[in-house]
């Protein structure tokens, strides 16, 4: 009950003209990057941040939520339409998406991506509001040893559930860790890794380094594919909504299976891309039409999207009552926190509870404005696709330029943001991921901090992290985590060779 209070006040302050305005314009711009090939939702939040400095936080973090949504709605567009995923997790919406738009079937399959992915958003906001709180009391009970356990399953999140090579995931969170630790240390006060610089003092801009590794970076990639757009006509006929809204009720198991999948993936660093896979693969096997699926089945779209979104809005709660990001988007909104001056974690919901609960409630107001946006402006959105990809690079690489300048006013940032675009552009070649190196850069300080206070406390002990039922089982927990990749190989690597001989 005092949750359902609490977002009452939250919806005062989300509800006010100003506000409802930032939704429209960060959907907009949301649906724009979603639909541009190369961008994403992290990439545009990171873009567009420094545009929300001289903003309150309330309405800067409203206005950068609303662009994630529009970029989770976004993707769908394309994937349908063009067959070219607009996001990463639209991938799995082209198996089924497409085919049905070559089959004349392109408004249902549009109708059926933007209705499933309200819902899953919608699930996992009403995950967030009853859970937060809860998690945020429980977590005013962590001390130094608690907070480094999670950081480290959180780290070790990545190894264990990681799509590619563990190693590869390991080298980019040390890398990330490296450039975390450049600046003056907080414990001892030295200088570390700033070779002389005095712009080093401070350590890398975490705003700039984003800004570089996904804008500048993908674009890098995209013009060396040569990348093209192809023009099309899209529209949503009234009939055709009605027809599919009267088909998605029957498809409720789908809808749940594909909610708590996607909850599931967005709490756990899992992501957005790995639970539309999920998603679709599950609905597959258990739908009764699943030999149907690939060839143009409504359920192969709807069970993707709903995943999709609801692993895009969970992965807000443990960034808001941890200050622990589940995703890179959410990695980059913690970096803005920071700038802003709010600390994420259990002290938000108690130091700013209007903060917290006007974003909780901008986050069901942002959908809803979202999923009437898109679905009378697709027209719009799929036009865009028309602009020559040889004008929106740089005027995207601009955006960026003004972007990294806008920091701290100096030339310095941007050729910093040149540096770290041509790192992200190497990564996206030698397929290295790029979110645990975010994370150990947004995360890297805190864990460093955690850690060290946990062995000043302890006098160096590590059996400080094992001190407690709750400390030791998520150490443990991140340790199998962490090492799964080996296990898993080295069981592959037994059964193949048959039954080990026992000793005699």
């Amino acid at each position: 009950m005092d949750e359902l209070n609490a977002l009452m006040g939250g919806f005062a302050v989300a509800l006010s003209f100003y506000h409802i305005m930032l939704m429209v314009i960060g959907i907009t711009l949301g649906v724009i990057i979603g639909v541009l090939p190369g961008l994403g939702g992290a990439n545009g939040v990171a873009i567009l941040l420094p545009l929300t400095f001289t903003m309150a936080p309330t309405s800067a973090i409203i206005l950068l939520t609303s662009i994630y949504w529009g970029a989770l709605f976004g993707g769908a567009i394309t994937s349908i339409l063009f067959n070219i995923p607009g996001e990463p997790w639209s991938v799995a919406t082209t198996f089924d998406g497409h085919p049905m738009a070559q089959n004349g079937k392109a408004d249902e399959a549009l109708v059926g991506a933007f209705t499933s992915s309200f819902v899953g958003a919608i699930f996992a906001v009403a995950l967030i509001t009853f859970l937060a709180p809860v998690v945020a009391k429980f977590a005013l009970k962590f001390g130094p040893a608690e907070f480094f356990a999670v950081q480290f399953l959180t780290f070790a999140s990545f190894i264990g559930m990681g799509r590619g090579s563990a190693f590869k995931t390991v080298a980019s969170m040390c890398l990330g860790f490296a450039l975390a630790s450049v600046g003056l240390d907080n414990v001892t006060g030295t200088l570390r890794m700033t070779f002389g610089q005095d712009e080093l003092l401070n350590g890398f801009k975490f705003l700039v380094a984003v800004i570089g590794l996904f804008g500048i970076g993908e674009i890098l990639s995209s013009m060396e594919d040569g990348l093209k757009f192809n023009g099309a006509a899209a529209k949503l006929r009234m009939d055709a909504v009605i027809r599919t809204w009267k088909q998605l009720p029957r498809m409720w198991a789908t809808f749940l299976r594909s909610c708590i999948v996607g909850c599931w993936m967005g709490i756990t660093p899992g992501g957005a891309t790995p639970a539309s896979f999920m998603g679709y693969g599950i609905a597959k096997r258990l739908s009764k039409k699943g030999n149907n699926f690939g060839k143009g089945e409504l359920e192969g779209v709807v069970a993707p999207e709903t995943a999709a979104h609801a692993a895009g809005t969970a992965a807000l709660l443990p960034m808001l009552t941890l200050g622990i990001p589940g995703s890179p988007t959410a990695a980059v909104l913690l970096g803005g926190l920071l700038i802003w001056g709010l600390q994420p974690g259990p002290l938000l919901f108690v130091e700013q509870p209007d903060f917290v609960w006007g974003l909780i409630a901008s986050m069901y107001l942002g959908n809803v404005v979202g999923l009437v946006m898109v679905l009378t402006c697709v027209p719009f959105f799929a036009a865009i696709l028309r602009v020559p990809f040889s004008i929106i690079a740089p005027a995207i690489v601009f955006i960026c330029a003004v972007g990294a300048f806008t920091v701290n006013n100096a030339m310095f940032d941007v050729w910093l943001m040149l540096a770290f675009g041509v790192l992200g552009y190497l990564f996206n070649k030698l397929r290295y991921p790029l979110p645990p190196l975010v994370l150990a850069m947004v995360l890297g300080d805190q864990a460093e901090s955690s850690f060290r206070q946990a062995m000043l406390v302890s006098q160096g002990n590590v059996g400080v992290f094992w001190s407690n039922w709750l400390c030791g089982g998520i150490m443990t927990l991140g340790l199998v985590m962490a090492f799964w990749p080996a296990l898993t190989a080295l069981k592959a690597k037994l059964a193949g060779n048959g039954p080990v001989p026992r000793a005699a």
